[in-house]
């Protein structure tokens, strides 16, 4: 039983100690849900993807104007019900009630194309009106 148990702490060490890797590009994944900057300044959702404004959506506005099919291309950066906005990430209610991260004044959104992390490939599309947000 105790070589058992040994065996089981070590274990759980080795794969702690697994997922610990360094992240060059990446972000850190947020907990709260809201966004991070990877190393070279690229602000990128919890999930390491990077994320998106729309020109459409006013500034302040404190709504979005992308539903529907603009939604299924272009996935809302949301938070669980009860998560609290920051200084940074205010929240917008979208007419579904899920709650929005914006930047800025601006909804952030993912791109449904971008296959991995670091992925950029919806920057400048429809005219300019989707861009990326780095610093």
């Amino acid at each position: 039983m105790r070589s058992l148990l040994s065996m089981s702490a070590a274990l759980v060490v080795a794969l702690s100690l697994t997922a610990c890797g360094t992240m060059t590009n990446e972000a850190a994944v947020s907990a709260e849900g809201f966004p991070t900057r990877t190393a070279d300044g690229l602000l990128v959702g919890p999930n390491g993807m990077t994320v998106y404004t729309f020109a459409k959506d006013g500034k302040n506005s404190g709504m979005s104007e992308c539903y529907d099919a603009c939604a299924t291309n272009w996935p809302p950066l949301t938070v669980a019900t009860g998560t609290l906005a920051t200084k940074e990430y205010p929240l917008i209610i979208r007419m579904d009630g899920t709650r929005q991260v914006t930047l800025e004044g601006q909804p952030l959104y993912y791109f449904a194309k971008d296959a991995k992390r670091g992925d950029t490939t919806g920057n400048g599309l429809a005219e300019g009106a989707w861009k990326i947000n780095r610093r």
